[in-house]
Order: C-alpha cells, then structure tokens, then sequence
C-alpha cells in the first residue's frame, strides 16, 4: 500500500477529493491510502500557525516549527517521505515530472505533498525538507491545494492498477511525441457533424493511420513546444513534418542598409554565407534557400560556386555540401522569390523578417509563436538581411518581424549566417531535453532504480 500524506492549512478541502472517482476506488481498493492533517492540528487552541515576513513588506507565512512537527508526524506514522512543496518558482508539472514522481512513491511507498498558503512557507522549511518544488504554470494562486491535487490525479494514474486499463495510460497525450487523437461515440450524427467514417470502418489499420496523423497534426499545430523536446524516431519526425508548412529562406543582398550612414544600397555575395546558411537551411528542413542579388557580376559568381556543386565534382569533393548547396537558388529580387514559391506551392508565402533591432507592433512575433503563423496554412518566407540589414520598405512588406537574438551582454553584431542558423533552430529546431532515464537498481525492467535527468 502507498501512504499519500496532505498536510495542508484547509483540510476540509480535500474532502470530497479523497472520496470520489478514482481516487476514492483506490483507497476501497486498498492500493493506497490518503491522510489529510490541518497544521493546526500542531498548534495549541487560538495558536497561530503563521507569523509575519521579517523585513520589508506584506504577508504572512506559515512558521517552520509548525510545519517541522506536521512532517516528522507523517513520518513516524508511514515512514520516510518523498515531499513535495508548490511554489510559483518551483519546476514546472509535465508528465516527465510525473513519471519521476511515481517512481519514487513506489520506492518510498510514502507521498508527502505540502501546499502553502498565505504568503508560503518560511525558506528553510523548503531548504530543510523539499525533494521537489513544484509549479503548474507562470502565475499565482491563493494557495498551493489545487496544485496538490492536480499532482495527486497526475501521479495516481500512473500507480499500477489505479486506472483499470494499462492503456488508458499508455495511449493518452504526453506519453510520448503526439498529444491523444479524437474519440467519438453514439449519435453518429450530432449537430451537423458525423464521426468520420474510417472510425466506423471496421478495419483497423485504417483507424490506426487515421489516429495517428490526426495526432500528429494536432500536436505540431497546438503543442510544437512540447513535441521538439522528445526523442523523436525518424519515422516520428517524417510524421511530424506532413504538418509543418513548407519553409523558404532568402539572403537578402538588395535592398538592404549599407554604410554609417545605413543608405539603401546592395552588398557582395560571400560564399562562405551560402555554404554555412545551406547547411543550416538543410539541417532545419527548409525546402529552399535563396540568394537574392540584382549585380549581373555578382550572379555569375555564384553561378560558377554552384555549378561546381551541383554539375561538377562537388559530388565526389564533399557530399554534405553538395546536399545542401542543393537547397541554393538565384534569383534577382525579393518579387521573383516570391513568384516562385507561389508556382511551386500554390499558394504565396506569408513572409517573415528577421533584424537585430527591435521592432514595435502588431507584426511582431516571438521565437513560440509557430501556431499564430502556421495556422494560415500558407508556406512561410523568411528574410535575412545583409549589411545593416533590411530595408524599412522590405519590412513594410512582411507579415511578421521576428524578435531579434540578444544575450546578456551589450555587444549584438552576429554574422547573419550565425544568426539564421541560431533563427532556424529557434523557429523549428527540436530542443530536445535530457528525458528522465530510470535505471532499474537490479538492472532489470520495470521501475526503479536512480533517476538521470
């Protein structure tokens, strides 16, 4: 049996939570049990639980005496505790928490979670006692229960034999790359809507397909965030990628500020520009990357660099090159990328600049903003400028401004080939994260053992 301690300021709370639905059915169960305990329980009749912040400022906070005689309670009671505290500035809850989190009740077979209220708890009850602190998310509530048994739900889920199918677990969203596919049930027909007849089918395969590319479609759509930080497989990846637009890049050499004195002006193609951004363009999955210059003797230069690659012996001379130079195409203005996007996709691209200066308005768009651009389901444009970078009449033009890269220093003045491939990766890189990795402690399956994160 797993021990699930509550020590919290309101108790009553907690009441029906214990009791209902599947929480309520494992303790009848016997797979778990839940003892909620008040704080005041650890003080004398009309005693204080809190005391007021030394310093500066309002509020009160729960005193580390009382909570100190709450924990070592539990203790004695079920034995040593995994404690879980909430704060605004705790680790953020996803399932990978979970998971972590349900691998240590079953080592300790004894959960602690401790919700604040008022101001919080003293800093050295957290520093003393807390295995984790935890947050659901970027803003205050009035207190920590609602979190709490957010978590419980959460992490009771995932404790054998709770939930009564195994795949009830294993299929729904977050268990892995893509959020959980649409469900349907009687009426076929409701509101004008009817379940897709492929769910009715019979023939599973075809459901299975069906499910798994509106999965993905809904994942790259809703939640991008969470699926570029999980260890994608290559067949999860080409899944993936049927629903990200297709994406274009253009080195802009017109139009562009050049000089102190930032004129209107063009500037000289570099190969070592078209290289590195190729290489970038082709490691993001961007369909085309374009040199835009109007200089006839700036064209015949890259002509010669990419005939060398693409008809010559580039091939043979370095073949990751040679697959991104493929990526490589001329044209003399910003109209005629456009036009052949637009003959190749059917559709004109929603265009997106990039500049190393802040820009104000509606245009603008962070680095997590792929759903306001992709839901337009249109093939997307993005600019780089050279020089000083693009011209006011250029960004007059796009759709969206990109925010610009900045770090902690004062100095900003990156090669735009260093910028786009830090762009690119912003915009439609997988930021894949150090996954939990449960070592089993007797080298075998199962759960257990040390967690590596």
């Amino acid at each position: 049996m797993i021990n699930i301690s509550i020590l919290t300021v309101f108790d009553q709370l907690y009441e029906s939570f214990v009791h209902t639905s599947l929480v309520g059915r494992a303790q009848e169960k016997g797979i778990v049990h839940i003892d909620v305990q008040s704080f005041f329980a650890y003080v004398q009749p009309k005693e204080r639980i809190d005391a007021p912040t030394f310093g500066p400022g309002a509020g009160m906070l729960i005193r580390p005496d009382v909570v100190q005689k709450a924990i070592e309670d539990k203790e004695s009671a079920y034995g040593k505790a995994f404690k879980i505290f909430f704060s605004p500035r705790g680790k953020k809850i996803d399932q990978r928490v979970l998971e972590h989190i349900a691998v240590q009740v079953q080592q300790h077979k004894h959960l602690m979670v401790i919700p604040a209220r008022y101001e919080g708890m003293d800093a050295r009850v957290e520093e003393e006692y807390a295995d984790m602190i935890l947050s659901v998310g970027d803003f205050v509530l009035m207190g920590g229960d609602i979190p709490a048994m957010m978590l419980l739900e959460g992490v009771l889920r995932l404790v054998p034999q709770v939930v009564g199918k195994a795949e009830s677990v294993s299929r729904e969203s977050f268990n892995g790359p893509f959020v959980d596919f649409p469900s349907y049930t009687e009426p076929i027909e409701w509101q004008g809507m009817r379940v897709p007849d492929v769910i009715r089918s019979g023939n599973h395969g075809a459901i299975e397909k069906w499910r798994n590319e509106h999965a993905a479609a809904t994942t790259v759509r809703e939640h991008f965030s969470w699926l570029r930080t999980q260890n994608l497989t290559n067949d999860d990846k080409k899944l993936a990628c049927k629903y990200i637009p297709s994406h274009y890049v253009a080195l802009m050499h017109s139009d562009v500020l050049i000089g102190p004195d930032r004129k209107l002006g063009v500037t000289s193609v570099t190969s070592i520009d078209i290289h590195d951004i190729a290489r970038s363009s082709k490691t993001y999955g961007v369909s085309d990357f374009f040199i835009v210059t109007p200089l006839v003797d700036q064209q015949k230069i890259v002509n010669t660099m990419l005939d060398f690659w693409k008809k010559g012996i580039g091939f043979e001379y370095n073949r990751c090159r040679y697959d991104a130079i493929q990526l490589v195409q001329l044209s003399s203005s910003l109209d005629d990328v456009v036009q052949k996007i637009e003959e190749k996709e059917g559709k004109k691209p929603l265009i997106i600049a990039t500049s190393a200066q802040l820009v104000s308005g509606q245009k603008l768009i962070s680095f997590n903003d792929q759903k306001k651009v992709w839901e337009s389901d249109r093939p997307v444009l993005i600019l780089f400028g050279t020089g000083q970078g693009l011209s006011q009449q250029v960004i007059e033009r796009c759709d969206y401004i990109l925010l610009p890269i900045d770090g902690f220093s004062q100095f900003n003045h990156l090669s735009v080939r260093s910028a786009a491939a830090i762009i690119l990766d912003r915009w439609l890189g997988a930021s894949l994260s150090l996954c939990p990795i449960f070592v089993p402690s007797d080298g075998g399956p199962g759960l257990g053992g040390e967690l590596f994160d």
